[in-house]
């Protein structure tokens, strides 16, 4: 396997910017998620990684090797289409060792890679079939095997799951999970679906209008999102963000949230940071997750009173519609706790409460 590095690159369609100076590395076994919604210019990324769209500017490197000027079958990577573009007149066997045939690999070499992917994938007993005769996920599999046979340096997955139902795009996500952890071959995989990103990649690449947001871990992402359209983004249900004003009483972080009765809710986020100076009395947005929102143990300094409006039960927990201030936040409590139109004293674990810049919509540190 091998490292993958893109550096400053851009593409320009005429005078539209789809891609501006995107920077990124993955290093060698890595799981590399290039995450956002439909136009974010993710695709785009992914096709000039393969070779098969140029670029305006930049390098791309593959092991330390600069491969701009070489063509995709010389770049040595392995790449699985949304649509897996089989062979309908080929079987399995001779759709997954086509490009070895071509390659010119000898076919006794041939004949065991793709009986040892067969195997790994749970192929063997459907060697012998056409691609209309095998399911979605079973199709996938195949494309997979395709790839897999070439032992490449890197792979690219362009949204392979998004023609699966979800029960199928379970199981696959969990077999990708496997073949990474097996193999720790280098992958970088486009997806518009925030958990595939999160159960998959070791690094997820957040991108929005052709600029990355942010570059991190699935969990960093998650705990620490570096802007709004990224706290917005990932989970679901997404991030609270209610608008207050941050205040300091003897040493204590202080958030003021207006009622639209003219009355404040009030209630402590923990010790008042050097870095928040800036923002005394000023407003700043306020990003709760859903699982931070507790029912209260007692300490009133710390918590707000809520009438629940809406219940959802989704079976390990329910979730609770409610207004903090003006807003609708939604929290996530144990089921059978509340009903709608129940008062809760509630409250926010202060670890877990997230500042952002309301102009620029950068977390604070």
């Amino acid at each position: 396997m091998a490292s993958l590095e893109v550096r400053n690159v851009s593409k320009k369609f005429g005078a539209h910017s789809a891609l501006v100076d995107i920077s990124l590395a993955a290093r060698d076994g890595d799981f590399l998620v290039l995450l956002g919604p439909s136009g974010c210019g993710k695709s785009t990324l992914l096709n000039m990684i393969a070779g098969l769209e140029p670029m305006t500017a930049g390098d791309i490197l593959i092991d330390g090797r600069v491969v701009n000027d070489l063509a995709p079958r010389d770049r040595d990577i392995a790449m699985v289409f949304q649509s897996y573009a089989l062979y309908p007149s080929m079987n399995v066997y001779q759709n997954m060792s086509f490009g070895m045939k071509v390659r010119g690999v000898p076919r006794a070499a041939r004949d065991a890679e793709v009986r040892r992917v067969a195997a790994l994938l749970q192929l063997d007993a459907l060697l012998d079939r056409r691609p209309h005769q095998l399911s979605g996920g079973q199709r996938q599999r195949v494309a997979m095997g395709r790839a897999l046979v070439r032992n490449p340096k890197v792979f690219l997955f362009d949204e392979p799951l998004s023609n699966l139902d979800a029960k199928l795009r379970v199981e696959m996500r969990t077999e990708l999970k496997k073949l990474h952890q097996n193999l720790g071959v280098t992958i970088v995989y486009v997806t518009h679906d925030q958990i595939e990103a999160m159960t998959l990649a070791t690094k997820v690449v957040v991108m929005k209008g052709g600029a990355i947001q942010q570059v991190a871990t699935p969990q960093e992402i998650y705990d620490r999102p570096a802007n709004l359209f990224v706290a917005g983004f990932i989970g679901s249900p997404p991030m609270n963000l209610v608008r207050g004003i941050l205040e300091e009483e003897g040493g204590r972080a202080i958030i003021r949230i207006a009622r639209p009765d003219g009355s404040d809710v009030r209630f402590g986020i923990g010790a008042f940071r050097p870095a928040q100076s800036t923002y005394r009395a000023k407003e700043v947005l306020l990003g709760i997750r859903p699982e931070a929102i507790v029912i209260s143990s007692g300490d009133r300094d710390t918590s707000f009173e809520a009438r629940i409006e809406v219940i959802e039960p989704t079976g390990a927990d329910s979730l609770a519609f409610m207004k903090l201030g003006g807003s609708e936040v939604i929290a996530r409590l144990p089921p059978g706790r509340s009903a709608p139109g129940e008062t809760l004293q509630l409250s926010i674990d202060a670890a877990r409460v997230l500042l952002f810049d309301p102009a620029s919509g950068n977390l604070l540190g």
